[in-house]
């Protein structure tokens, strides 16, 4: 019994990506929809949709960037009001890499961004973000707050 649910479960597996690639957009949203079902869309053609295109060729863009492996991940101070504790100055750049960190970053500002930090490491996508590769994240002083710009760094 155990057996057979491993070899089922392994049947029912699809590849998430190839699946978005051939199925059109517009067939997964009317699948969504109670009152109709697959054989009311039998011989519909949606490959002339300009919406759909464009939604493919920016997943294939997307796609082909995340392809590049990321080989660290940058915070670089954008702005400063007040004065800083540490003395970061407009410029500063902080490197994390797989093993460890090089320049100068406030503990503060450090413990605060570590999260976001390791989440754009391994490819974690914002929804929120005009770009996927930056984001921008504001030190936990509320008197002098430094703002940083977290980018994402790809192999060339």
């Amino acid at each position: 019994m155990n057996r057979s649910r491993k070899t089922e479960n392994k049947l029912c597996q699809i590849d998430r990506r190839e699946f978005c690639r051939k199925v059109p957009w517009a067939a997964i949203g009317a699948l969504s929809l109670s009152y109709i079902s697959i054989s009311s869309l039998k011989g519909m053609s949606f490959n002339n949709d300009t919406a759909i295109s464009s939604l493919r060729e920016k997943q294939s863009m997307e796609e082909k960037i995340m392809t590049k492996k990321i080989t660290a991940v940058e915070a670089k101070v954008k702005s400063i009001k007040g004065a800083c504790g540490l003395g970061h100055k407009v410029g500063d750049v902080a490197r994390f890499t797989e093993t460890g960190v090089e320049g100068k970053i406030c503990i503060h500002a450090l413990y605060s961004m570590i999260p976001a930090v390791f989440a754009m490491m391994f490819e974690s996508q914002f929804p929120w973000l005009e770009d996927p590769d930056k984001k921008t994240h504001a030190c936990p002083d509320a008197f002098n707050p430094v703002m940083f710009e977290i980018t994402r760094i790809r192999e060339k």
